[in-house]
Order: C-alpha cells, then sequence, then structure tokens
C-alpha cells in the first residue's frame, strides 16, 4: 500500500461522516417540501449488502425526478446549513462537468480529472443525478443509444489540440453524436413513457433502465444507522445496476474514487 493510499484509508471515516451531514441536510430539505429522491448506485448498495458505506467507497450518490430538480435548488439555496453550497453550471459556472453536487465548503477533494486551472469548488459532495421516464424500448436499444452517445460525448468534451486529426476527430465524433441524439429523440416521440426510468443519456454510460415500479413510490432505507429513501424495489434497482449485486469485488478492486481528500481544511492538526 502506498503512502497516499495509507492516507486515504486512514481518513475515510471523517470523510464518511462528512458526507453523511450532507446527505442529512438533502434529506431535510427534501422532507419539508415533499421532494421524492431515492439513494441511488453505490450508495443503494451499500444501504442493502453493507447497512451503510460500502467500506472502501467515498461518495454518496442520490437520484430525483428532473421536475424536482428545479425545487430542490430554490430550496436548498435557501435551506442548506452555513458551509454547504449547491453546486450547478449556474451556481458555480466554471465547474468541470454539469452535474448538480452540495458540496462542502470546508474541505478537499481531488477526483479524476480534475482541471486545477477552474477555481471551481472542489470540496465533499453529495451527487445528485436527475433521472425522467423513458421510451419504452428495448434494453438493448438503450444500451447501444446510450453508449453510443455517452463515448462521442466524453471524447468531444476533452480538451483539444488543434490539429487536421483534431478535427477529423471532432467531425466524426460530432457526428456519432448527433446520430444517436436524433435516434433517442425519435424512440421519445414515437414511445409511451410508462414503464421505464432512467438517468439523463449524458450520464448514463453503462445504458441502464429501471422499471418506473421499481422505484416510486420510494420506501424508508437504513444507511448508517439513519432513515433515508430508497426505491420501492431494491433488489430488482440493484441487479439492474450490478446484476449480482450481493458478490464482493476481488480486492484489487475494492478503491474509492476520489485520488486524495482533506475532510477539514480548518482542522489545524492536518
Amino acid at each position: 500500500m502506498t503512502e497516499l493510499e495509507e492516507y486515504n484509508r486512514r481518513h475515510l471515516p471523517a470523510v464518511h461522516r462528512k458526507e453523511l451531514d450532507i446527505l442529512c441536510a438533502i434529506h431535510d430539505i427534501c422532507s419539508r417540501h415533499g421532494i421524492d429522491y431515492w439513494l441511488d448506485g453505490g450508495t443503494c448498495l451499500g444501504a442493502v449488502r453493507h447497512k451503510g458505506f460500502i467500506p472502501w467507497d467515498d461518495d454518496i450518490d442520490i437520484a430525483m425526478r428532473t421536475e424536482d430538480i428545479a425545487r430542490f435548488a430554490e430550496a436548498a439555496r435557501k435551506e442548506l446549513p452555513e458551509g454547504l453550497f449547491l453546486q450547478t453550471q449556474e451556481t458555480d459556472p466554471l465547474c468541470r462537468l454539469p452535474m448538480i453536487k452540495v458540496r462542502d465548503k470546508d474541505s478537499f477533494v481531488v477526483e479524476y480529472g480534475d482541471d486545477f486551472s477552474r477555481p471551481y469548488c472542489k470540496g465533499l459532495f453529495v451527487d445528485i443525478f436527475p433521472m425522467h421516464a423513458y421510451p419504452t424500448v428495448s434494453r438493448g436499444f438503450c444500451k447501444r443509444v446510450c453508449r453510443g452517445y455517452c463515448r462521442a460525448n466524453g471524447i468531444l468534451r476533452q480538451q483539444h489540440v488543434y490539429s487536421w486529426r483534431a478535427a477529423a476527430e471532432l467531425l466524426w465524433f460530432g457526428g456519432k453524436r448527433a446520430y444517436y441524439y436524433i435516434m433517442w429523440k425519435a424512440a421519445n416521440m414515437l414511445s409511451s413513457h410508462d414503464t421505464y426510468f432512467g438517468n439523463r443519456i449524458c450520464d448514463n454510460g453503462y445504458g441502464i433502465m429501471h422499471r418506473t415500479d421499481s422505484i416510486f413510490p420510494v420506501k424508508p432505507i437504513s444507511f448508517e444507522g439513519k432513515e433515508f429513501y430508497g426505491p420501492a424495489d431494491p433488489d430488482a434497482y440493484l441487479k439492474d445496476l450490478y446484476r449480482n449485486y450481493m458478490e464482493l469485488p476481488p480486492e484489487d478492486k475494492r478503491k474509492g474514487h476520489a485520488v486524495f481528500f482533506i475532510e477539514s481544511l480548518s482542522d489545524k492538526r492536518l
């Protein structure tokens, strides 16, 4: 184990406590305003398999209906406790990705791909993923279109050096992104939207969609000894994401997402 890995391992419990505090603040706002949210991804998996954080995980993911995001953002700007910050492209225009996060200002995290030429807030956070009704299409179609769109979009979002090759890549992958987007728009226009739910196409690189009745109505779920909200059928939801989700990954795959973190910038003992 490297010195950095050992440092991260020792400080992970403090990171978990701070992220849990952020989640509690989000839960309180949603409860006051009748906004549905549910634990998503590895956080939902942790709640079911570990009754809390996956031991090596270092972030929290939740999801909300797309149409509830604006309501949450309006309430959060007024009601988040001091020291927390709602990060969107409107509140922090220099942020690297069009993600919605609630950040802690008194901490610091380095993620893969962070851009240190931009002074956006880099505190510990909870990710909020907007989800919406999907067209009634096959899972194979969804995977093909979402994966194709996200791969092309990821290449186009990278920083490019001006060259003939870069120009050709922009044209090729720009065309591919447009092609998959048109396919997705056509499916939305021609299909009903009462069976499936999922992330925005730009956030759905694995092409995953959930049955709507596996999410709603959301129901209480225990996480780190506290009650939050999870999907209606966590088993079906997690099988969509991970298949055999109760099986632990190999030890060499038990790693978090962050490169480095400082859980408290004001703590002089660090």
